[in-house]
């Protein structure tokens, strides 16, 4: 690997961080060629591109981080009064799954304090800890940070992973898609949150595919394709006159989904009485669902809307067998279905498929990406391996990914991209419900457009195949002909997509 990362004293005056030339190649591809930025105290960039254009390659290289085996060229000078903080489009990588979420927190929060434990120290830490929390907008903070990781909504993980960035101090900090997965309320107040952290003189370098976040916030947008940067601009400008023709595509608006109302079925899969809930301790469980019944229609799309925090995630990893502590009744074709995935047998295992917010987490970082999504149809279906990988090689094209970037292994690849063959998988198992967890809360405006034609076009030609979609965002929940509304784990809203939508649109989730 070469780098030439110049000492912080070479930096111009009025920065804090900056990039020259920079040049990522891994396995004779280029992942970013030529990259140029520059940024000062309190000033937010953004980068934005769709996925795999080079965004988190260039956010990494600030902490001097690069993918194994990458061969690295340009100049990375950064301010040496501080760390560069990171907060991940996966805050699950970064968060161990063996402690509670404020551990590290206070972790960090102990090297800051200083001295000899006492009584005294102790309340100085948590102190910290709380107030990185609220500064992180992550409410009821006392009690949510005795949870694990997996106990965690998406959006409660990301401002876990954003409240450790500000106990650090960083002068800049790398927000890496951080209003992914989050509901419209709570992303306002983390593009509040980064704005008073911009505010106070900490550089922010943004990487989103949410060009509504990027337009409030940025005070200069770097656009990206294929590795370098087409053009760049104060946001105003790039909306008002982009002179590039990929700049016009990515900000084109999104036209309306069209998909024809499916015909009304009978109940594939049934909810009775489900009361799930959350480990807060050795001995103490917080109720988190309460559903007294929900059905899941065949050839339906579901969407699944509430705020972060409120059950969704909890509703689908029920549904799929990945949350085991709850009572009451789920049925398959009006037969019982175990409640582990350990209890399932090979047919239940295919009926029920579910494709993760955190895509990344889900696959073994050393197979090969096309290797695991055909895994699927061998071990579910008794495919032959021949069979499998054709199939899946034909499912991930129709995805956007082509033949040779399924190859690679999983950290060669972007976060959409990895959602993208996360979805093909489950597609491979033909499952009977496709519960998709936030699947396009990482995806650029083009690639978003095209997954839910993909999606929509799949539900007309497999009339038997039912999605639950796990949302925050009215766009994705529009290819829905029903819509549920969770709200602190009980349903508040439901009926046709039609009705609903434009109620939430005006109501409590509105941008």
């Amino acid at each position: 690997m070469t780098q030439d990362i110049a000492p912080a004293a070479t930096l111009p005056a009025d920065h804090v961080a900056e990039i020259r030339g920079l040049r990522v190649e891994v396995g004779g591809s280029t992942l970013v060629d030529g990259i140029d930025l520059s940024v000062r105290p309190g000033e937010i960039v953004a980068l934005v591109g769709t996925s795999g254009s080079g965004k988190t390659t260039t956010g990494l290289a600030l902490l001097g981080e690069f993918p194994p085996g990458a061969t690295v060229s340009g100049e990375i000078r950064v301010a040496g009064d501080g760390p560069v903080g990171y907060v991940p489009q996966h805050p699950s990588a970064v968060l161990n799954p063996t402690r509670r979420a404020d551990a590290l927190l206070r972790d960090i929060a102990r090297t800051q304090v200083g001295g000899v434990p006492s009584r005294a120290r102790r309340a100085e830490v948590r102190r910290r800890v709380l107030r990185a929390a609220a500064a992180a907008q992550l409410p009821d903070a006392a009690n949510l940070l005795r949870r694990y990781p997996h106990q965690l909504s998406g959006g409660q993980q990301q401002r876990v992973v954003l409240a450790q960035a500000l106990l650090l101090g960083a002068r800049v900090v790398v927000a890496d898609e951080p209003t992914t997965g989050l509901d419209p309320v709570t992303k306002r107040r983390v593009v509040e949150r980064l704005a008073a952290v911009a505010a106070q003189g900490v550089a922010v370098v943004l990487l989103s595919h949410d060009l509504d976040v990027v337009r409030t916030l940025a005070d200069q947008v770097l656009v990206l394709r294929s590795g370098r940067v087409v053009e760049s601009g104060p946001p105003e400008r790039l909306w008002t006159a982009p002179s590039h023709s990929w700049t016009r595509e990515l900000l084109a608006p999104a036209g309306e989904l069209q998909r024809k109302a499916a015909p009304i079925q009978s109940p594939v899969l049934c909810v009775r009485d489900l009361v799930a809930r959350h480990r807060d301790g050795p001995r103490a469980a917080v109720e988190a669902l309460r559903l007294p019944a929900l059905d899941v229609r065949g050839g339906e799309c579901l969407a699944v809307l509430g705020r972060s925090g409120s059950g969704k995630t909890t509703l689908a990893r029920c549904l799929a067998g990945l949350h085991r502590d709850h009572t009451g009744q789920l049925l398959l074709d009006g037969a019982a279905l175990p409640r582990s995935v350990r209890g399932r047998d090979k047919a239940q295992l295919a009926a029920v498929q579910y494709v993760f917010q955190d895509a990344r987490a889900s696959f073994d970082l050393f197979r090969d990406v096309l290797d695991q999504v055909a895994r699927t149809a061998v071990t579910l279906r008794d495919a032959t391996p021949a069979a499998a990988r054709e199939e899946a090689l034909d499912t991930l094209e129709r995805l956007g990914l082509a033949a040779g970037l399924v190859r690679r292994r999983p950290g060669q690849l972007s976060g959409g991209e990895l959602q993208r063959a996360a979805l093909a998988r489950a597609l491979l198992a033909r499952p009977r419900v496709l519960i998709c967890d936030e699947v396009t809360s990482g995806l650029d405006t083009v690639t978003r457009r095209d997954l839910l034609d993909v999606l929509a076009n799949m539900l007309q030609e497999r009339g038997d195949l039912s999605l639950v979609l796990i949302t925050h965002d009215l766009g994705t929940a529009a290819l829905a002909d029903r819509v549920v509304v969770l709200e602190k784990g009980t349903i508040v809203r439901q009926g046709p997509a039609g009705a609903v939508l434009p109620d939430l649109g005006a109501g409590p989730f509105r941008r």
